[in-house]
């Protein structure tokens, strides 16, 4: 906005012609169409004043004239109503699952946003990547469920209520699944099984990147989504908690040829799409097209968009779905230095943003361990998810693979220390944690595709009943296997990231990819907190232990040496016999020890951590390592016994009587603090 009127410009390479439309809020019809003269094009941009209108009330569009030559890559169509790709506010879609006017001629509407939001003070976090605990979630689901109790379900207003809990839990950074406008409207269908809408639930699916979805305000319905989402994220600062957003910019929601033209394909597609030499689009996404983010223009607005969200909404951090893709050129080649990740890790702005890949895609390229860094990027460490789930339900040959991972994955990155591992076992897409251990085989009829969608590589283990079992033995294993899982997470270097509801046992009943499901295959059923009062008790324990002890904690790898004097190593590795680890295809068990002299690099003090992994189906005795003469091994967890005795408070370990060995059960983990 100017004073006393409105700038309205667009970018488009080869339109012969644009036409701002303007509509009154909620209006079926324009009140007034107003082509940009020549004289008010400069070079690309075309750029117009327009005063007297009421901005509060305004929605606009564009018109862009020019080929309809798909062949060369152009897609014009002046019939369409465009919305601006840098719009700050998207409505049409003011409402959760309202149904849509099909006949609207403009359904994505550009809005203005007015940056007149009281911050009192607040700013992103700047909490150091090693301390974070991630908590990775979706807005909706997270209080949609009857039994959250809050009032507007579903909403980032509801998610505010619910802030006590997540500082209960001791995570101090919540991921968001997409936030920005989509349409769950999109591929509507009806579940085979219960006759229920199928929607575009998770939100992967990209309307507009600079607008936060109506949809999940209460407010939305008034306009007001900007500042309720401003106000969650205001309050989680001031809780402690960072938040880091869940960022798509692989693809849209426009689709392939077939699919509808929204903004981008009818503003210039050849710009903002990777397009075969036929004009047709490449899919590295899998979801039928792929945004061209190594173009000038297209790079400059991702770029302007995450200086947006940080410097706007107060970000702390992005995780990049499919990031790889952005390491694409335009003919979809990988490139050795791609320039978008490059002004990503150096721009000023975002210095201070955690910025995390999800370094693979759908066309095949995974660099795991070799995403380009610039010394900036972590990345979500696929290979930790992959290598716990196999040690978990004890695969041969696993031990060694977990040494390297427990240790922040050195053997990935050497170079970058433990802090580029984003360290999971679940996430939104696959089995919850308690699905690992209830089921063997994926289970996604309710999805409509004939069980055919979703991965099949799971290395889930059903503890030997597929589904929900009255065995008791069974229940109990599944419970020891999900504290096992946990606990593998949380005492490892790098970054932990639980998934929303694990800590209580949260099922989704074998389904693998519930991306289209809106009901409580998604949702957090709070109930689960009295269910699993044992899990989530556990859960809580470990992720305070995290938080007390900076050991576990390290922003460099270990060198596996004594450098400060305190007659053991930073980190030693040991077997049924201390100090003599066995790592041979056969073991499934192993134990590693960590000094607290070293923590930090000697620059804080802390105990000495003792942590065994037995996942063989026996127990086996480990011989415990000497201590200091006024040191004595104390008991924080022990997997194999049931609550409450599985685990003690922080600071309330109770003492080992035996202090030369210790009978860990059959897939059990022990953790010891001396003290």
């Amino acid at each position: 906005m100017v004073t006393g009127g409105i700038n309205f410009s667009i970018y488009s390479a080869a339109a012969t012609d644009c036409t701002l439309v303007l509509f009154e809020r909620g209006a079926e019809a324009p009140f007034v169409e107003i082509p940009f003269p020549d004289e008010f094009r400069v070079g690309n941009v075309y750029s117009m004043i327009v005063f007297e209108l009421d901005y509060e009330r305004l929605e606009y569009g564009y018109r862009m004239s020019g080929p309809w030559n798909p062949e060369a890559g152009h897609r014009f169509n002046p019939d369409i109503i465009l919305s601006d790709p840098y719009a700050k506010v998207i409505g049409g879609r003011d409402t959760w699952m309202a149904p849509p006017n099909w006949d609207n001629v403009y359904p994505y509407r550009s809005r203005l946003a007015f940056e007149d939001f009281d911050w009192e003070h607040d700013h992103p976090l700047e909490t150091p990547i090693e301390d974070l605990i991630v908590y990775e979630m979706h807005v909706r689901g997270f209080t949609q469920h009857p039994s959250s109790g809050v009032r507007n379900r579903g909403t980032f207003s509801a998610m505010r209520a619910k802030i006590p809990y997540l500082k209960e839990l001791g995570v101090n950074c919540v991921e968001l699944l997409p936030i920005y406008e989509f349409d769950e409207w999109e591929g509507n269908r009806t579940s085979p099984l219960t006759g229920e809408p199928l929607v575009n639930y998770w939100g992967y699916s990209t309307v507009n990147f600079f607008s936060p979805k109506a949809g999940y305000a209460a407010t939305g319905r008034f306009g007001m989504q900007v500042d309720e989402l401003k106000t969650l994220i205001k309050e989680l600062h001031k809780n402690g908690i960072e938040v880091l957003l869940d960022v798509v910019f692989n693809h849209t929601a426009e689709g392939d040829h077939r699919g509808h033209t929204i903004s981008f394909r009818g503003v210039d597609n050849k710009t903002y799409y990777m397009l075969t030499p036929e004009g047709y689009y490449f899919n590295f996404s899998g979801t039928g097209n792929t945004l061209n983010c190594n173009h000038p223009v297209v790079r400059n607005m991702v770029l302007d968009c995450l200086r947006y969200w940080a410097a706007e909404y107060h970000i702390d951090g992005f995780r990049f779905d499919l990031a790889a893709i952005l390491g694409r050129a335009q003919d979809g080649s990988p490139l050795a230095n791609p320039p978008l990740l490059e002004s990503l890790a150096y721009d000023p702005i975002l210095a201070k943003c955690k910025l995390i890949a999800e370094a693979w895609d759908a066309g095949g390229l995974y660099q795991v361990g070799s995403f380009p860094a610039y010394g900036r990027w972590a990345e979500w460490n696929g290979k930790f998810r992959d290598d716990a789930r196999q040690f978990l339900k004890g695969d041969e040959n696993k031990v060694g693979a977990m040494m390297e991972r427990v240790t922040g994955s050195p053997d990935l990155y050497s170079q970058r220390g433990p802090t580029a591992s984003i360290n999971f076992i679940t996430c939104h897409d696959g089995f919850t944690l308690y699905d690992l251990t209830a089921y063997n085989e994926k289970h996604n009829e309710a999805n409509g595709e004939n069980n055919q969608d979703g991965g099949n590589d799971n290395d889930s283990w059903n503890c030997g009943w597929e589904g929900p079992t009255a065995d008791e033995s069974i229940n109990f294993l599944r419970h020891k296997q999900l504290k096992n899982a946990l606990a593998m997470l949380l005492v490892s270097q790098g970054v932990p990231m639980l998934l929303m509801g694990d800590e209580v046992g949260r099922t989704q009943k074998g389904n693998n990819n519930t991306y289209c499901q809106d009901n409580e295959l998604n949702w957090f059923n709070w109930d689960d907190l009295k269910t699993n009062a044992d899990l989530f008790n556990f859960a809580k324990s470990l992720v305070h232990f995290r938080r007390q002890h900076p050991v576990l904690r390290s922003h460099l790898h270990f060198r596996h040496q004594d450098y400060v004097g305190s007659g053991y190593p930073d980190v030693s590795f040991h077997g049924t016999r201390a100090w003599q680890p066995d790592s041979s295809a056969g073991a499934r068990a192993f134990a590693f020890m960590l000094c607290g002299k070293h923590a930090k690099q000697g620059i804080v003090q802390d105990n000495i951590l003792y942590i065994a992994f037995n996942m063989y189906w026996d127990a086996l005795d480990f011989e415990l390592p000497g201590l200091p003469e006024d040191q004595d091994w104390h008991v924080f967890a022990n997997t194999a016994l049931a609550a409450p005795d599985d685990v003690h408070a922080p600071g309330t370990e109770l003492h080992l009587d035996n202090q030369s060995s210790f009978l860990v059960g059959p897939r059990s983990v022990v953790i010891l603090v001396a003290k």
